[in-house]
């Protein structure tokens, strides 16, 4: 699906690292690239995320718990699954897509090695042309970035139409490049909190929050470890 560069993902581990060796040509790729074709590309050449869930997700919803929840969530650019998986652990029926059917493949995988395979279903959608149809207590998204075609405030103005009454809307995002990064990558576009707020029509929503947090970031090709700055935004739709 048509997300989610999570490019240089802020979730901490050894084997994150390592992978990050190998992906760093996603800066690089030309951006009337297919879609489909870039993010199968990405995650058959590599295992590029840790499978932990995003920090800043779990902090939001651990300092902020969902009111309508533990419920039904939509997970939108899953990727392997660390997201979805953690979800599912914490009680909620999820529904999560992706543009890559290895993606999917491998958090498929992961669930079941979890014991939440059960409480999570998988589907392949590119969300510039087909996004899933229903209404969630939760919906969510981290790192909607992409260095090829896609219309991330359609896709957002469209989850937030996907969220039920009295449930919320998380949109997590990079707003900057890691510590260690000297030139930022061609093709990068890192709204600010107030510039995603400012795009979706608000009329029956409560900001929650839109703040910056700042986390731990994958390390450079030579190891040097760093942090970045990303976004938080949580939305309540209220009508």
């Amino acid at each position: 699906m048509d997300h989610e560069a999570e490019l240089d993902e802020g979730r901490d581990s050894a084997a994150a690292g390592q992978a990050g060796h190998g992906r760093h040509w996603i800066h690089d790729v030309d951006p009337s690239t297919d879609p489909t074709e870039m993010w199968e590309r990405f995650y058959t050449e590599s295992e590029p995320w840790s499978g932990r869930a995003n920090p800043a997700l779990v902090d939001e919803l651990a300092e902020r718990p969902s009111p309508a929840g533990p419920g039904t969530a939509l997970d939108l650019g899953c990727g392997t699954g660390g997201d979805a998986i953690w979800l599912a652990g914490q009680g909620w029926r999820v529904d999560a897509v992706d543009i890559s059917p290895t993606a999917l493949e491998r958090a498929a995988g992961a669930a079941r090695a979890a014991g939440v395979d059960d409480r999570i279903r998988w589907a392949c959608h590119n969300l510039d042309a087909d996004f899933p149809a229903g209404a969630w207590d939760l919906v969510t998204t981290s790192y909607l970035h992409s260095p090829v075609r896609l219309d991330r405030e359609g896709i957002l103005r469209r989850a937030a139409a996907a969220v039920a009454p009295g449930g919320s809307l998380i949109i997590i995002g990079h707003l900057g490049f890691p510590s260690w990064m000297t030139e930022p990558p061609p093709h990068a576009d890192l709204p600010t909190p107030e510039e995603i707020v400012a795009a979706l029509d608000l009329d029956g929503w409560r900001v929650v929050a839109a703040r910056a947090v700042v986390v731990p970031s994958v390390p450079s090709p030579d190891g040097e470890p760093g942090t970045r700055t990303d976004s938080v935004v949580r939305l309540h739709r209220t009508g």
